[in-house]
């Protein structure tokens, strides 16, 4: 599913799977941000347009888009190596507490 996207010269995302819940990228705060990721994170359905400056014609949606596009772009691709690198290191202690519960 599309959760970012360039329309009309200016960048859209959305939270939601209706599709008339977009916003424009600038309206974007924190709390967006990190549900995006988390859709991200657990999604490998997430979409976005790739970002093309030429299609941006507002600077500000032109900076935010690119901006976030490259991040979530870099954190799909690295995914898989993210979440070995956290089960790596919480793995000795998830060990220790399974045999104290067990």
């Amino acid at each position: 599913m599309k959760y970012l996207k360039i329309d009309n010269n200016k960048g859209y995302f959305r939270l939601v799977s209706d599709e008339t819940s977009w916003i424009e990228i600038d309206k974007i705060d924190k709390d967006s941000l990190l549900s995006l990721l988390k859709l991200a994170g657990r999604s490998d359905e997430f979409k976005m347009d790739e970002y093309q400056d030429e299609l941006l014609q507002n600077p500000a949606h032109n900076i935010i888009y690119k901006n976030i596009f490259l991040k979530f772009n870099d954190f799909i691709e690295n995914k898989t190596r993210f979440k070995d690198s956290v089960e790596s290191t919480y793995k000795p202690a998830l060990e220790k507490y399974k045999i104290e519960i067990d």
